[in-house]
């Protein structure tokens, strides 16, 4: 394994996993064309909504992947099939308990923002029409986390870049030449996903090592490989509430401070999670590297993963951070017209200039924790960096109001980056029994 093996494998990844940001990131740029500051406002809260709720369930994806990985590394083939078919059972019951309580779970969600009435009417069209697309948005999860796994990363990549395109197509269609506003974006995002699905089952069916059979109830609910996959997914599910605690306190409290500013953070988010996505399909290289290294038991493997994926976390952090430095100006443009919320990203934009390399290691490097199926140290390095978090916004937000909370927020990814290398010669010694760190 050297730097050009690992980046054939983490370029296409980066590329895929960059179009996933991009389903918010659409939306939030149509909205921001729109002639009222409310517009981008409700897709922003209704963004929130949505990444809430599937980001809590982001380890469908992250353990699919990281179980697929192994399997793959061991050549065990009916492993490689129950790895998709057991977490896809689960997303489709989720995802139509979702739907079941679409009602409570839009009333709660504009109780705890308060969002400004035009801002609430908005975020409400866009939920309603969202929701629907629940089921197939967690199923798509789990068969992108199983094509990664598979080191199918030509088939994801596909699938993921046909989605956005579909998605920012119907986006443009739908808002400016029929005129449906804040329906025509949800609409939009909609068709794309369940339009996805159907494609990636597809692909799926073709890519199965096996000759494609629903596995028995008995081996689908194997006790010891269902409380594996359950308690991976207890600590990734743990780590992901932690997060959404901290975006929807950011949230939250930028919403206090009026709609241009919540506009303004609204796009600026959406930067910041593109700069994440980027990082994402590095760490989704170090995780099947890392999953296949211990499928096959191969520590020199694992090692060189773990090199390489400190060497280009910070490679990739500076010329993040040189790229929107450069060309801030241009990058908020694309997603608002409005001066105002301009204005107010320009002023609090500097921030995601750090953002880069206070986050670097703890999103790839996450990675490699990921596929060795080893996450008690990723959930415990966000509840500690979430609890920071929480400190500095309650004390420095009543002085420095929104750059408080950006603060904070930095402060927060400082943290959860800290943290986490802080595991890694436990991570070592655990999985291969040194004493020395990796």
């Amino acid at each position: 394994m050297n730097h050009r093996a690992y980046l054939a494998l983490a370029i296409p990844l980066t590329i895929s996993t960059m179009t996933q940001p991009l389903l918010g990131a659409v939306d939030t740029a149509v909205a921001g064309q729109l002639p009222n500051p409310a517009y981008i406002g409700g897709v922003a809260v209704g963004t929130l909504i949505f990444n809430t709720l599937y980001w809590v369930f982001g380890f469908l994806r992250v353990s699919t992947s990281a179980f697929a990985a192994q399997a793959n590394g061991a050549s065990d083939s009916t492993q490689e099939v129950l790895a998709l078919s057991r977490p896809f059972l689960l997303a489709l019951i989720v995802g139509m308990c979702f739907i079941l309580l679409q009602w409570p779970i839009e009333y709660t969600t504009l109780i705890l923002i308060s969002p400004d009435s035009d801002v609430s009417k908005f975020a409400v069209e866009y939920f309603r029409i969202r929701i629907w697309g629940a089921p197939f948005v967690l199923m798509n999860y789990v068969i992108l986390g199983w094509l990664m796994g598979m080191a199918k990363i030509k088939e994801s990549l596909y699938l993921q870049v046909l989605m956005n395109v579909l998605n920012m197509t119907l986006a443009i269609l739908f808002v400016h030449v029929f005129s449906f506003a804040v329906k025509g974006v949800a609409a939009a995002t909609l068709i794309a996903e369940i339009t996805a699905f159907i494609l990636g089952l597809l692909i799926v069916l073709k890519a199965s090592p096996l000759e494609w059979r629903i596995p028995s109830i008995q081996v689908l609910i194997d006790t010891q490989s269902m409380k594996k996959m359950f308690n991976v997914n207890k600590d990734l599910f743990i780590r992901t509430i932690c997060l959404l605690v901290v975006i929807n306190m950011f949230t939250a409290k930028g919403a206090s401070y009026g709609t241009e500013i919540l506009a303004a953070n609204a796009v600026l988010f959406q930067i910041h999670y593109i700069m994440a996505y980027l990082f994402d399909g590095f760490a989704n290289a170090s995780s099947i590297l890392a999953g296949k290294a211990i499928g096959s038991n191969d520590h020199k493997l694992f090692k060189k993963t773990l090199t390489l994926s400190r060497q280009w976390s910070v490679i990739t952090a500076f010329v993040t951070a040189c790229v929107y430095g450069l060309f801030q100006e241009i990058i908020i443009g694309m997603f608002t017209n409005l001066s105002s919320v301009i204005e107010h990203a320009a002023k609090y934009g500097a921030w995601l200039i750090i953002y880069p390399f206070a986050a670097c290691f703890g999103l790839v490097i996450y990675g490699v924790f990921t596929g060795a199926t080893e996450i008690a140290p990723v959930r415990n390095s966000m509840i500690y960096a979430m609890i920071i978090y929480i400190i500095i916004q309650i004390t420095i937000t009543p002085i420095w109001h929104n750059h408080g909370l950006w603060l904070a927020f930095i402060i927060y990814t400082i943290g959860r980056s800290g943290f986490l290398v802080m595991y890694i010669p436990k991570l070592n010694k655990k999985i291969w029994h040194l004493e020395d760190g990796v």
